[in-house]
């Protein structure tokens, strides 16, 4: 469980979170909405202690961030906007295995993991390959099993698709999708709910630093419009008659 209590923030005096309190629950699959400014960045950020609160607190699993990094890194797998600011290595493997080792695991524990994440991204047996030679697409599921080879209960992510083509999208999408059914807790922060809407639990969305929307997808849907997100058509998130939920991604 993440908890934000009473989150204020400021960057050179200018405030960007104003009082957040909120509280993200075990394997649920959360989209964070809103524009770009909204404060869905820098909320993320305090979640594994790369921004500290200048009031309030935030606890992962009950213990303060601030009280133990290793603790929040561990429990909350973070993906940025841009895979290529998280790589740490030439090679597939050497990257995804990079935090495992950082924890002081054996290795045969990091071998593990480092498979079971690159299985759960469909990158299996691809540890040799280059990261700089592969397709944006390809860089945003390394970045995600990265986080994932953390074993972490929330996976975080900040607008995970961008500058990703359609496919590129889909592929994310529907591994995002599996991750969730599989019991691991979701927080994707977009400004656009294409595709993704229809996967969450739960909506959160922010405005000017403050959350102003919780609730379900369905009773999020009419208040969304006007805070700059792209919220689907209706029939783009209702299944039709024809549908079956094996012909849905996850």
């Amino acid at each position: 469980m993440i908890e934000f209590r009473n989150v204020s923030f400021a960057f050179d005096d200018v405030p960007v979170l104003d009082d957040v309190s909120v509280t993200i629950d075990d394997g649920a699959f959360v989209l964070l909405a809103g524009a770009n400014g909204s404060g869905k960045t820098t909320l993320l950020r305090h979640c594994n202690g790369l921004l500290t609160p200048d009031e309030g607190a935030v606890l992962v699993d009950g213990t303060p961030v601030v009280d133990d990094l290793v603790n929040a890194r561990s429990a909350v797998g973070m993906v940025f906007q841009h895979p290529r600011d998280q790589f740490v290595a030439a090679t597939v493997g050497a990257d995804v295995a990079f935090g495992p080792e950082n924890l002081g695991l054996d290795h045969e524990t990091i071998d593990r993991r480092v498979e079971t994440a690159l299985s759960a991204v469909n990158m299996a047996g691809r540890e040799d390959d280059r990261i700089d030679q592969l397709s944006g697409g390809e860089q945003a599921r390394v970045a995600i099993a990265g986080a994932l080879a953390m074993d972490p209960s929330h996976l975080v992510l900040d607008e995970p698709f961008t500058g990703l083509d359609e496919p590129a999208r889909r592929s994310v999408l529907e591994h995002l999708a599996a991750l969730g059914d599989d019991g691991t807790g979701v927080v994707l922060a977009t400004h656009d709910l294409r595709d993704v809407l229809e996967l969450a639990d739960r909506v959160i969305a922010m405005a000017d630093g403050r959350i102003v929307v919780d609730g379900t997808s369905e009773r999020a849907r009419s208040e969304l419009a006007d805070l700059a997100v792209r919220v689907p058509d209706r029939k783009q998130t209702e299944p039709t008659a024809s549908d079956s939920p094996a012909d849905r991604p996850g």
